[in-house]
């Protein structure tokens, strides 16, 4: 492929872990320049993430250079169950996908992906979860020249970033009052937030993970949190991102006992909180979790620009507390034109579940979200990408 006017255009697939961890480096500059990328399109969260779920001789990650230089990606992996898929790294534990382009040659970079995407996709279906409305993934999506499909995925609520305090002056008079009162609670018990540094990131995950299951002892932890696996990519990815700037650890301490913690992650225009852990010490002194972890992420979140403070997939009741949006992410399918039946079975086979799902949801109407908080049950099919 080449472009006379800029340089030359090169696309290259991907399938070896090796050469995919020698990426970092140029990776992590791809993704600075990628206005929609999210914290886990970043090269720390995907090859931890790899070393702990991928299955060897699945990786498919397309590449696009101009004149050498990294310009385009869409991170991969080949499963074969229900049938043939391209889907994206990261897996269920991965709130969001995109592809990365680099911001000063989008239309370049979309270009190469989406040929080197139909050169990979010649016996599969193309299965793109979670994709945020703003994602340069649309634009792939629109250039496809083959078969395609959209449809809704998860529902995430968002905020703008701003700090505590603007948040709050953003609600109704009386639920101000509420959480005012629940921050000078906080305060008055002196509960301390400590951010954890690089080199405390182990343990302060380690105290994150059993207070998590403390939290939930008898009501139904996710099991995939108890697992070393697990726990050995959030401690992998999050030494690299707190390191980078892309992620936080925090312990909150009270009378010199960590009785919380929370990791969230960070990219250009968005921060979100991942997961928590918290004893039930707290809710015994009266203690508004959700309060006190949503003040230190907005802290952390208010200095973007233009960005969004996002509470992540699920539309709890506790976050409509805050006022915020809603915003629907899409599931894209894509196909080569000679493989349309494949990609209306795949339709057909996703309509299914969710339908078995709404049927669910009929007799049961909320139940833990698989970080353990109250939820709408999630979509059938939503099995951890690594073990499918």
């Amino acid at each position: 492929m080449n472009d006379d006017r800029r340089g030359r255009l090169t696309v290259t697939l991907c399938r070896d872990l090796a050469d995919f961890a020698d990426l970092a480096a140029e990776w992590d500059a791809l993704h600075r320049r990628c206005p929609t990328a999210t914290p886990f399109q970043s090269h720390a969260w995907l090859h931890s993430w790899w070393l702990s779920y991928g299955v060897p001789g699945r990786l498919r990650v397309v590449l696009a250079r101009r004149d050498g230089r990294l310009i385009g990606a869409a991170p991969l992996m080949l499963v074969h169950r229900p049938m043939p898929l391209l889907v994206p790294m990261g897996g269920a534990i991965s709130d969001f996908f995109d592809i990365l382009v680099d911001g000063e040659d989008t239309r370049a970079a979309v270009t190469a992906l989406e040929r080197g995407l139909h050169r990979a996709a010649s016996h599969t279906v193309v299965d793109l979860r979670e994709v945020r409305p703003d994602a340069s993934a649309h634009l792939l999506f629109e250039a496809w020249p083959g078969a395609r499909s959209s449809r809704t995925d998860s529902t995430c609520m968002e905020l703008p970033a701003e700090p505590i305090d603007a948040l709050i002056a953003r609600m109704t008079g009386s639920r101000a009052q509420r959480a005012r009162a629940k921050l000078r609670r906080i305060d008055t018990l002196g509960i301390e937030c400590r951010p954890a540094p690089v080199h405390r990131v182990s343990g302060a995950i380690g105290n994150l993970l059993a207070l998590h299951e403390l939290q939930w002892l008898g009501r139904g932890v996710n099991p995939e949190h108890l697992r070393p696996r697990f726990c050995a990519h959030l401690v992998r990815s999050a030494r690299r991102m707190v390191r980078d700037g892309e992620a936080s650890v925090r312990e909150f301490v009270l009378d010199g006992e960590v009785v919380a913690a929370d990791l969230s992650y960070r990219s250009a225009r968005l921060t979100g909180g991942y997961l928590y852990g918290v004893h039930p010490r707290l809710r015994e002194r009266k203690v508004d979790v959700s309060t006190m972890l949503l003040r230190e992420i907005a802290r952390e979140a208010c200095d973007l620009d233009h960005g969004v403070l996002s509470l992540l997939r699920g539309s709890e009741q506790y976050k409509n507390h805050w006022g915020p949006v809603p915003v629907v992410n899409r599931r894209l399918l894509l196909a080569r034109s000679g493989l349309e039946p494949l990609l209306r079975l795949r339709e057909t086979q996703l309509t299914v579940r969710d339908r078995a799902a709404g049927a669910v949801k009929s007799r049961v109407p909320a139940a833990r979200d698989w970080r353990g908080r109250l939820s709408e049950l999630p979509a059938a099919g939503m099995a951890f990408i690594g073990r499918t």
